[in-house]
């Protein structure tokens, strides 16, 4: 299995809007491409004060082979959705890490 994870740093007074965004038309977005078998949004609750909430976006793929294909097909046009909504308030970065 190989976890795909997305770690976004959102300004306190949008995280309500971006959580709810994220969990109403981002992940079934996501979801509907057919490669992620599932996914969670979790927030972090151990966290240096930023200003702001920290979540983690993960999607579980069967395959590297999944992944690839998720990242060459449809991952920028999914980011470019986020950022159409949300520039400015928020920063992310992305890990890949593979059950052992």
């Amino acid at each position: 299995m190989i976890l795909y994870n997305t770690t976004y740093s959102v300004a306190i007074e949008t995280g309500p809007d971006w959580l709810r965004w994220m969990k109403t038309f981002q992940m079934p977005a996501v979801m509907a491409t057919g490669l992620p078998v599932s996914h969670k949004i979790r927030r972090l609750l151990t966290e240096i004060d930023n200003g702001g909430v920290t979540y983690s976006v993960q999607l579980d793929f069967h395959t590297l082979a999944d992944y690839e294909a998720y990242q060459q097909h449809h991952a920028d046009a999914l980011q470019q959705r986020i950022h159409r909504r949300f520039g400015g308030q928020f920063v992310s970065f992305d890990t890949v890490l593979e059950d052992v």
